[in-house]
């Protein structure tokens, strides 16, 4: 081996490493919000997976989510996939590590706001349809339509007319869905009140997270009984073959993003796509181009 190859292989190391970063920077950010909280963080059902065997088998899952997205692009097949539980269960959490790696021309995420008035007046399902995919395509809905069965419910944004219509109508929407050949799948994530109590006090006491403790989410931790209650009575009108709801138990958030993807891979058959080789061509070089410096004053200051 040539000092150049072992220069290529560390600049190739170094390129591999880069690609991890993000995941890292995330757990960092992580346990320092736990550490603000001293004690709290040490309470014994907060046991966490250890970090290496997390990084290693976040890793594993991650690429296998990059086979399965190469597969829906070659079959050209839906998928659609919904995300659900309390706040700060980590619906989100779960939702990054899975579209981390690919490509957000295929996977891509829908998290919509309260309704406008217009789409007040309209088909309830309607403002969600537009959002469902085309063929290779993949969407996760970060909070779905159960919007309407949850914290419309709860909050008293609807009617129980409306609730009991949109129970009547769930059902056969989602066959429809499934009829149509679109992959559903349903997960609720499941955490218990001690530990939305610890979260919402780590959002508290955290200046970096404080923006996603809203109103709301203040009077949802008044309202735990009414949204268990409310949580209860959809999964019972609502699990049906066709679309099944899965549990993920999240208080321990690796273990729940690990099992919910190792989940989701193992609910769509793929396989490896096949691929012609690819190689780089030379580059064109022509003996009139010059390159022109550019002006000092439009590079970004170098601070560090």
């Amino acid at each position: 081996m040539t000092l150049s190859d072992g220069f290529e292989m560390d600049r190739i190391k170094e390129e591999i490493a880069d690609s991890f970063d993000e995941e890292l920077e995330m757990e960092i950010d992580e346990s320092r919000l736990e550490s603000l909280l001293g004690d709290m963080a040490d309470h014994p059902d907060r046991m966490q997976l250890d970090r290496r065997i997390y990084f290693r088998e976040l890793f594993r899952l991650q690429h296998e989510l990059v086979r399965l997205q190469e597969w829906v692009q070659h079959k050209g097949l839906k998928v659609v996939v919904l995300f659900e539980g309390r706040d700060s269960a980590g619906k989100g959490g779960a939702i990054k590590r899975i579209t981390q790696r690919l490509n957000p021309r295929v996977c891509r995420v829908a998290a919509l706001p309260a309704p406008s008035e217009r789409e007040r007046t309209q088909w309830y399902f309607q403002r969600y349809v537009q959002h469902l995919p085309a063929a290779g395509e993949i969407v996760l809905f970060d909070r779905s339509w159960y919007n309407r069965s949850g914290v419309e419910r709860v909050m008293g944004f609807c009617t129980e007319d409306d609730v009991e219509e949109f129970f009547r109508s769930v059902p056969e929407f989602e066959r429809m869905l499934v009829r149509s050949g679109i992959i559903l799948l349903k997960y609720w994530f499941s955490i218990t009140d001690d530990e939305q109590q610890f979260r919402f006090n780590m959002r508290i006491h955290d200046p970096l997270k404080q923006w996603k403790l809203s109103p709301m989410d203040v009077e949802s931790r008044r309202r735990w009984e009414d949204y268990t209650r409310a949580k209860e009575a959809m999964m019972e009108r609502t699990h049906i073959p066709e679309a099944p709801w899965w549990v993920v138990e999240a208080v321990d958030k690796k273990r729940a993003r690990l099992n919910c993807i190792s989940h989701l891979l193992d609910q769509i058959p793929y396989e490896d796509v096949p691929r012609s080789s690819v190689v780089l061509p030379d580059r064109v070089r022509h003996e009139d181009y010059i390159r022109h410096p550019v002006p000092e004053e439009m590079y970004v200051p170098s601070v560090f």
